[in-house]
């Protein structure tokens, strides 16, 4: 079956948003760039999309006019088989991505980038109910903790956790990098 690397929101602009730690960082980008480089190994397509929306301001880090909707440094550099500008959760609404994707034979996901929760989740759920099957690659997507509405803090590790929980079996099959480069042999 034909699966496609889908790389999300991997972009500059978190760099300017209070919530974005370094702390989990590396260990993320390292595997961000390993799924990367293993889909270019096998000829798999891999696909960019990026996020832009808000006022169309500089001081906006999501808007064009901050230059910062471009590629996170450290992100390993990537032939696109194509790319995507996106205004939603969901890297499949209003971006043409659902046809694209069609009209390529893409039978299968491969779900990575930031953050975990919500774009990365979004698109997974959207993608299943669509017919995709997918695969969720857990150590290829990053996020940051927050607050929760109490005043609590909620470590990006148990972030990470809920999605991992919900979708698994439902709308994705949780793998790792080596499994969804795996995979593709298979």
């Amino acid at each position: 079956m034909k699966t496609c690397l889908i790389v999300i929101d991997v972009q500059e602009s978190f760099r300017h948003r209070p919530a974005f730690s370094e702390r989990d960082l590396g260990p993320y980008l390292a595997a961000q760039n390993a799924l990367i480089a293993g889909f270019a190994a096998a000829g798999a397509p891999i696909v960019r999309v990026l996020h832009s929306d808000g006022p169309a301001v500089a001081a906006n880090p999501f808007a064009a006019e901050s230059g910062h909707v471009r590629p996170l440094e450290g992100l390993a550099d990537f032939e696109a088989a194509a790319s995507f500008t996106k205004r939603r959760h969901s890297a499949l609404v209003g971006t043409g991505l659902d046809v694209w994707l069609t009209q390529q034979g893409v039978g299968r996901l491969a779900i990575s980038g930031i953050r975990t929760e919500q774009c990365c989740e979004t698109t997974t759920r959207h993608a299943s109910d669509l017919g995709w099957q997918v695969d969720f690659v857990t150590d290829a997507t990053l996020t940051f903790d927050m607050v929760q509405p109490d005043g609590k803090p909620l470590p990006a590790a148990d972030i990470k956790a809920r999605p991992a929980t919900v979708l698994e079996g439902r709308f994705a099959r949780l793998c790792s990098v080596d499994e969804a480069v795996a995979r593709l042999a298979a």
